[in-house]
């Protein structure tokens, strides 16, 4: 069967939020590799000599979350597209209200899990760079990036890394309220007793045959 018009800008913007999920997911596991496995965020850095330290970093588990949320949305976000595409190609599948009351519940799982994500990576990074900042060794975090760090290796472009993940983040942020959206409209719409008519059902021919008259096949 074919999917609805809402289906298809539903999967758009699936596709769209597994991008951003797998790049917050990625740019985020690069940063903490970068430090030897320790969490910068809300980390604490000290100045050595002529180079930069992490003193004092987050437990582990933070950059985990926030890193496993992004990770596990993006694959869920794969795994449904393939679903679908499946469906609609191979099967005739339709998802009925408890389809859609499980995806609403998902959703809103989803806004929560990624709303949290993007406050920790706002807020984690804003104060790792005071930390950076508070050393009057650099202006900026940027500018950090280009100074030596112990061990030497030491967080390379992490500042980078890290706003693009704070930036994939809000953005994937805006796709599944979107998203929700979309949802709430197609549980409204099943809910209807006069569910809208798509181009090719009959009545919606019948209904265009009366108002234009029918319409000539071309051989």
């Amino acid at each position: 069967m074919a999917l609805s018009w809402l289906q298809r800008a539903e999967l758009a913007l699936f596709a769209a939020a597994f991008l951003c999920g797998a790049v917050a997911a990625a740019a985020l596991t690069r940063t903490q590799g970068s430090f030897s496995g320790s969490c910068p965020l809300y980390g604490v850095v000290s100045l050595n000599r002529s180079s930069l330290a992490l003193s004092r970093p987050s437990a582990p588990s933070l950059c985990y979350f926030v890193a496993g949320a992004s990770g596990l949305l993006a694959l869920y976000c794969l795994l449904l597209l393939l679903f679908w595409v499946y469906s609609s190609c191979i099967e005739d599948s339709h998802r009925g209200r408890i389809g859609l009351r499980v995806a609403l519940a998902i959703s809103a799982i989803a806004i929560f899990l990624v709303l949290v994500s993007a406050c920790v990576l706002r807020f984690g990074t804003s104060s790792l760079c005071k930390s950076i900042t508070s050393l009057n060794a650099t202006i900026s975090c940027s500018e950090a990036q280009k100074i030596p760090w112990t061990p030497p290796g030491t967080a390379l472009q992490f500042y980078s890394n890290l706003h693009n993940a704070e930036n994939s983040s809000w953005v994937n942020l805006v796709l599944w309220c979107m998203v929700l959206v979309l949802q709430v409209v197609q549980w409204k719409s099943e809910a209807s007793p006069y569910p809208p008519l798509e181009s090719g059902d009959s009545e919606w021919s019948s209904e265009t045959d009366a108002l234009f008259g029918p319409r000539l096949s071309h051989s």
